[in-house]
């Protein structure tokens, strides 16, 4: 069921929040900005942070049909926009031939029309019946090339496509777009200048706490605030893939489905894999460095419980 955008900063706040996802003040504004001024949003920031949850967010609360977008290098028009069904075009040709009725002009319309059109996520998310207009995630835009990010200013610019058989497809209403990038390439300027922007860091320790409650509430208070404490002092250090907050859910999930209460280096060492993602990372946090970590957020935390 659809539902009206939010009316203020406030209610856009309490929206993110209803399903788990604890978001700052910063974020609800341009967030409500954008659904307000129908602007796209792009939020940049490392991985694991929360970007492309948003769009997620949105889409359930609004109740619209999220669409989403995965780049990677070598995207092109054929797998984001449109191709044609060109098995069932090849049939359609033979049945033809066998009947012996071909009339090439009258096939060659009907082979390139709407019921052969393999529409792709953006021309899904344009084409959408007025009053249904989804969310449109296009996730981790810097994976693309230049060429198809020129190609996407030209759609974002005016919500138009033209498939040169059918004619130009306009959105009769813009849907909501989210764009992420995780930075591993800088987005042309031209293509921001469409959008709202953000970027989303790293929350501190009391909202990194506040989410680790709010999306997995059965862990014990302990924990939450030992691996929250925990996962910050490896973002302070020199690792080659800092954990995201992503990470620390899933951390939080293993540790409990292993009925931990409180981190130790025994179950630290043996967890790490879910928490850090490379070897060397690993290799570097085993052991004496984790324990020495661990030696040094336990005392923070005593610390704190007799201030």
């Amino acid at each position: 069921m659809l539902r009206k955008p939010p009316e203020s900063i406030d209610e856009t706040l309490e929206l993110l929040r209803s399903t788990g996802y604890v978001a700052g003040r910063d974020l609800a504004t341009v967030a409500f900005l954008a659904l307000k001024m129908g602007r796209p949003l792009f939020l940049e920031g490392e991985a694991g942070v929360g970007k492309t949850e948003i769009a997620k967010v949105l889409a359930q609360t609004l109740g619209r049909k999220l669409i989403r977008l995965q780049c990677y290098e070598g995207l092109d028009i054929s797998s984001a926009v449109y191709e044609w069904n060109y098995s069932a075009q090849m049939i359609e040709i033979r049945l033809a031939e066998a009947s012996g009725e071909l009339d090439r002009a009258r096939l060659g319309q009907d082979i390139f029309s709407e019921r052969f059109l393999i529409r792709r996520a953006l021309l899904q998310a344009l084409d959408a019946p007025s009053g249904e207009a989804p969310v449109l995630l296009i996730d981790e835009l810097d994976r693309t090339d230049e060429a198809f990010e020129a190609f996407l200013l030209e759609v974002l610019s005016d919500f138009q496509v033209t498939v040169p058989e059918l004619g130009t497809i306009r959105a009769e209403e813009p849907p909501i777009v989210i764009i992420t990038s995780n930075r591993t390439r800088e987005v042309h300027d031209a293509l921001k200048r469409r959008c709202l922007y953000h970027w989303v860091g790293y929350p501190d320790a009391l909202r990194e706490l506040e989410i680790v409650k709010a999306r997995r509430p059965q862990a014990s208070d302990a924990l939450a605030r030992e691996v929250v404490l925990f996962v910050r002092s490896l973002r302070a250090g020199d690792l080659y893939k800092a954990p995201g907050v992503a990470e620390t859910l899933d951390w939080v999930t293993a540790l409990h489905e292993l009925d931990a209460m409180s981190l130790d280096p025994q179950i630290v060492n043996d967890t790490l894999g879910v928490l850090l993602k490379y070897q060397d990372d690993i290799s570097r946090m085993q052991g004496s460095e984790a324990k020495r970590i661990l030696d040094q957020i336990k005392d923070e935390i005593r610390t704190m419980a007799h201030t």
